[in-house]
């Protein structure tokens, strides 16, 4: 049975919290290409293999939302990151349904 990420939001909600302001700590785990051809501007770019290797960079006490192309590697990510107590929510649809400002090059 796959993984079934416990938080979601809709791209339109994650957008609508970066227009209000808010604290918003979005982790694209795609690929370098995949970053490179289109990513949330206030994203931060961490490949799913190198998560384990990166995990020093997140603060248990912070949101983060987790993005990918399709929602798949995300909640693999949610799955992997909500074991050891990190607060995470996925992207559902991943950027194929994003439509919030995008950014591109590294």
């Amino acid at each position: 049975m796959a993984y079934q990420a416990t938080k979601q939001a809709t791209g339109a909600e994650v957008e609508e919290r970066i227009k209000n302001n808010e604290e918003v700590n979005i982790i694209d785990v795609r690929e370098d290409v995949e970053w490179i051809s289109g990513h949330i501007p206030q994203a931060k770019h961490i490949p799913l293999g190198q998560l384990l290797q990166r995990l020093d960079e997140l603060d248990k006490n912070k949101e983060y939302i987790m993005v990918c192309a399709g929602g798949n590697r995300s909640s693999l990510a949610c799955e992997f990151l909500s074991e050891r107590g990190y607060d995470v929510t996925n992207l559902i649809g991943g950027m194929s349904r994003w439509r919030g400002e995008v950014a591109t090059g590294r």
